[in-house]
């Protein structure tokens, strides 16, 4: 699923020196403060955490309440959809003019009717509610399915996302997954298909490309013909004028 990552961060906790001698309880509580909430510096939601101290000694604050400052080294795991990313959530409502759902237990998503492709409709079966393909039969989204969405908008605030189940390779997550190798099965078949076309397309080009070569050289040696049978005749003419003359001159 696209929106996951993670994010190497140097972070500084200050401990209350009345925890000096709890300093990984202090930490770890912390670092959990931060979960399953927008952090702007690491632009994501931190979903868990693995963090080893990068310095034993502590520097002490001063002030009216003087904390410790404890260097760590934290590799987070983040939630951060964009608009445009994949992200898979559990349907948890159906309803005819929208869908809810919720990711990864927290992220509340709402699809609303404009935003499904008009292959699904929405039908009531043995009184459950779902979307059904009108093109798939066996493709069904209703409660408890997994569905596959586009981001449209992210709400950092209440952690709310807009979806999409416009595009085709959205939907069921079953159902994607089943066929997803049929889809390039059929795609590569139809690639084929297309090869198969243009090498056909391209010997049937070459075969009247020889034809065409062949009657050029066809008309062009009957052309050769008759030029040179209109060259002999013209001499023939030629020379029976010539003997013409020398008789008429002779019996003069």
């Amino acid at each position: 699923m696209e929106g996951l990552r993670t994010s190497q961060a140097n972070l500084v906790v200050y401990i209350h020196p009345s925890k000096a001698n709890k300093v990984s309880q202090a930490i770890l509580r912390e670092l959990s403060s931060l979960l399953f909430k927008y952090n702007e510096m690491f632009d994501g939601v931190v979903l868990a955490y693995d963090v080893g101290v990068r310095n034993e000694t502590a520097r002490i604050l001063p002030g009216v309440h003087p904390f410790y400052g404890v260097k760590l080294r934290a590799e987070l795991l983040l939630f951060s959809p964009k608009p445009g990313m994949l992200v898979e959530g559990k349907v948890v409502r159906i309803g005819e003019d929208s869908i809810n759902l919720v990711v990864l237990a927290f992220s509340s998503v709402s699809i609303v009717q404009e935003d499904i492709r008009k292959d699904f409709r929405y039908k009531i079966k043995h009184g459950e509610e779902l979307l059904a393909s009108r093109s798939h039969k066996r493709h069904v989204i209703k409660v408890g399915s997994t569905v596959r969405f586009l981001v449209k908008s992210f709400d950092e605030e209440i952690l709310h996302i807009s979806g999409s189940l416009i595009p085709f390779h959205t939907g069921g997550v079953d159902w994607l997954d089943k066929n997803a190798e049929e889809g390039s099965q059929s795609e590569r078949s139809i690639k084929r298909e297309r090869e198969t076309s243009k090498v056909k397309a391209g010997l049937d080009s070459g075969a009247c490309s020889e034809d065409t070569t062949m009657n050029s050289e066809r008309r062009r040696s009957k052309k050769s013909k008759r030029e040179t049978e209109k060259v002999k005749r013209q001499s023939l003419i030629q020379e029976s004028i010539e003997d013409t003359t020398v008789n008429n001159e002779q019996n003069r």
